[in-house]
């Protein structure tokens, strides 16, 4: 029995790539806890795939394709949700791409591509809901950064720029909306077991090894162990928390 302040009942939320990796991993955390899913994404086969492993597991969840990089895209996105699900409570903000070189090999389409899908989708998603947010009497925004958040790395620098945006995004809608009950934070994930992370290990051979040692935990993340901090910064045990980014990498972060 989920406690009645970490319980998602009758709540809608949006994940946007929610259809695979992470995404889906936090997907399915909210809707253990109640909530009902809406999946966000590009890829519709993908996305139909990931809603009826979903409903395969007694969850309540549809998928809406969407370019949502635009303000107009993410804006038709969100009236869909709201006319299937007739509101809207929480939006995880999962959205991705990462394109690996050195900092003078990328185009400026690459560059741009990344900060647009990486950035500009975080933010016109939240400021679509903003107004649902105000008529239910708050909400919760979740963005996905990553430990290039805090850290630098020489071979996705466009990656660790959009990643840092993120915080101070976060930082920033806190500030603007805390006064109408909405709560915006941020979770930086580790090192965990993804298609994203995989193609970084068979680029970077010493990578499994490097992370194994330099984390406390001594290992790799599973995608569900990010399921206990998304159901907490979506749920009303943490409405006195907002602004703040939480790392869930096994201690990585904090290892000098």
């Amino acid at each position: 029995m989920i406690a009645p302040n970490f319980s998602l009942e009758g709540r809608v939320a949006i994940v946007t790539g929610g259809n695979g990796g992470l995404g889906y991993a936090m997907a399915e955390a909210l809707g253990g806890a109640g909530a009902s899913l809406a999946i966000v994404g590009r890829d519709k086969e993908k996305g139909l795939q990931a809603v009826e492993r979903l409903r395969a597991n007694s969850l309540k969840a549809s998928f809406f394709a969407a370019d949502i990089s635009t303000q107009e895209g993410s804006r038709g996105m969100r009236d869909r949700v709201v006319d299937e699900f007739g509101r809207i409570d929480v939006l995880v903000n999962n959205a991705g791409i990462n394109i690996r070189k050195l900092p003078q090999e990328y185009s400026s389409d690459e560059w741009r591509l990344i900060q647009t899908v990486n950035v500009d989708s975080a933010y016109f998603c939240a400021t679509a809901v903003y107004p649902d947010f105000m008529r239910a009497g708050g909400g919760k925004i979740v963005n996905i950064g990553s430990m290039m958040s805090i850290f630098g790395a020489s071979w996705n620098v466009p990656y660790t720029a959009s990643k840092g945006a993120i915080v101070q995004l976060t930082r920033g809608l806190a500030a603007a909306w805390g006064r109408d009950n909405i709560q915006c934070n941020a979770i930086l994930p580790g090192w965990i077991n993804t298609e994203m992370t995989a193609s970084s290990r068979s680029r970077f051979p010493d990578l499994e090894e490097s992370v194994r040692s330099r984390t406390p935990t001594g290992r790799w993340g599973e995608p569900p162990e990010l399921g206990g901090a998304v159901v907490f910064l979506c749920s009303d045990a943490s409405r006195f928390v907002t602004g703040v980014s939480i790392p869930v990498d096994g201690g990585y972060s904090i290892q000098g």
